[in-house]
This record gives structure tokens, sequence and C-alpha cells, in this order.
């Protein structure tokens, strides 16, 4: 007569049902007050971050404010449908897209190279005054620089074109010529934030081993093909992940700046969707399309993020979860 097996006292379920409920009592018991600091944050973020987003019911109504949500009727898609149809809001798209893009492809470039320059100096002192006089423009809001680049962009008397008429030039209208607007807004936004931006690259060459260097010098590598064969394979993986992440930013042309620099003189070139949305929604009273336009562009914009996001982690390795 064959042994019978004998039959389990506790199910492997339960006995892993009653190990997990463990681990985290126990982790709750180490970790709770590191949560009852977090929750302020979590409270702030929920009220000031979320609870507005209910708001973007109204892209779908012809909201009107003394009828308030439930007072306001339903449209549906139509206003969504009048974006698309709006000669105006296309050319908001473009501009916004193109500044954007332009924008990007700057800050991809000019803060690698500032980086890799200023590694290669040697005079400690000259180093940190460079470092500090990039620095500083980033810590401007673009209230101020916006009047500092009107008055010296001025035609009238303004630095610039004073500078251009030693050389015989005739004054520019930087701001009220929709071509140089562009020019200028691309330029202005690199020169403010290259030194800033090149602090990542900073950093990613500092990691980079020491003994490569030295192993380079002595088999006879100048400064060039050290900073071409070490220096720049060394910040690679960062710059993808810097300019995958970028990609998110394509509908995000800065309204600060825009804002603070433009007139109706260079609508056309130089409004982009979040002047249009202030525009449109609170001075025009459009509330409804307005939201329809930030919706759009949100959404969008999330998709483009998700998109970097996972071309970071397929190229770099680069991932938060």
């Amino acid at each position: 007569m064959a042994a019978t097996e004998p039959s389990p006292t506790l199910h492997p379920p339960t006995l892993q049902r009653k190990s997990s409920g463990k681990k985290f009592i126990s982790y709750w018991r180490k970790t709770w007050p590191l949560h009852v600091l977090l929750l302020p944050a979590v409270v702030i973020a929920l009220i000031y971050n979320y609870t507005p987003m209910f708001g973007i019911i109204i892209a779908f109504m012809d909201y009107r404010p003394w009828l308030g949500f439930s007072g306001s009727p339903w449209v549906g898609w139509e206003n969504f449908e009048y974006l698309f149809g709006y000669r105006d809001a296309r050319q908001v798209i473009w501009n916004t897209v193109l500044i954007a893009s332009l924008k990007i492809l700057m800050q991809m470039f000019v803060p690698v190279i500032f980086a890799l320059l200023l590694n290669e100096i040697r005079i400690i002192w000259y180093k940190r005054t460079a470092q500090t006089l990039v620095y500083l423009p980033h810590f401007l809001s673009w209230v101020i620089l916006g009047g500092i680049f009107v008055d010296i962009l001025s035609i009238r008397g303004g630095i610039v074109n004073r500078f251009l008429g030693v050389f015989g030039i005739e004054p520019i209208f930087f701001l009220a010529n929709g071509d140089w607007f562009r020019i200028t807004v691309i330029l202005s936004d690199i020169w403010k934030d290259f030194g800033f931006s090149a602090i990542i690259f900073l950093a990613a060459i500092a990691g980079i081993n020491p003994a490569l260097y030295e192993a380079a010098a002595i088999d006879g590598a100048n400064r060039w093909q050290q900073v071409m064969r070490i220096t720049v394979p060394g910040i690679m993986p960062i710059f993808i992940v810097v300019v995958t992440l970028s990609l998110g930013r394509v509908l995000d042309a800065g309204f600060d700046q825009i804002f603070n620099l433009y007139n109706p003189l260079v609508y056309e070139k130089g409004d982009i969707i979040d002047t249009f949305v202030y525009r449109v929604g609170l001075q025009g009273a459009q509330f409804s399309f307005a939201t329809a336009v930030g919706l759009f562009k949100s959404v969008i914009g999330f998709i483009l993020i998700v998109i970097s996001y996972r071309m970071a982690y397929k190229w770099a390795g680069y991932r938060i979860f």
C-alpha cells in the first residue's frame, strides 16, 4: 500500500499574504515619519495641481460664467472643430512648433560646446568667474529681461542699433519685425539658459575616470584627441537623455519670454499657443475655446513626453519608474 503524502497545514498563498502584510506593517512603522513629512506637499499638489483639472470640462461646453458649470450648454467637440478650422489657431500652432524646435536644437549643442570649452580651462579663478557670469542670467525673470531687451534693442537709441550704425547698417526693428522677432527670441533664450543647462554636462564630464586621460596622454594623444575620444563619448549617454526628454517640450515655446517681448506687430509670427490662450481666453472672454486650445496642447505634450521617455530608456537606459 503506497504511502500518502502529508497534506500541508498552510497553503502557500496564505503564507505569502501574511508575509506581505508583515513586511508592509514593518515598512510603515519604520517610514511613517517620512510619509507625514511628505503629506503637506501631496495635499498642496492635489489642491493646486489636480483639482483645477476638473475645469477642462468647459472645453466641451459653451461656458458662460453667470450660468456656471451646470447651466452652460454642452457642445461636445465643437470647440476643437472650431480650433482646427480657425486660421489664426493653425498659424499659432506652427509658430509654437517652429520656435520651440529651434530653441531645443540650440539648447542641444550650445551648452555641450560651452561645457567642453570650460572643461579645458586650467586657470581656476578664470574658470569659476566664467561659470558664475553665465549662470546669472538664468536667475533673472523675463519681466526684468524683457524690459532690458526692449531698451537695448530699441530703434531709437538702443545700444545694439547704435553699434550697428558705426558700420553703416540701417537700424533694425528687432521687436517689430516678425522674422527678426523669432531670431531675437531664440538667441535671447539661449543667452539666458545655456550656462545653467551646461551644469548637467559639466557633472557628466566630472564623472569620467581621470585615468583615461592619463593613459591617452601617455599614448601621445593631444587635448583635441582626448576630447573627441574620451570626453565626448563619456557625456554621450546624458546628451541622449537630455535630447530625447526635450522632445516633450516641443509645444512649450516659453510664455513668459514671448509675453514680455511681443506686440501686435509680430502676432503673425510670434504668437504661440500659450499667449494665444491668454489673449483669446482672458482678454477675449472665450473661455471654452481657450480651454480647448490648452487641452489640445496638454494632450500632445503628454504623448510626446511618453514617447521621449521610452526613447530615453531604449537608447540610454534612462528611467524614473
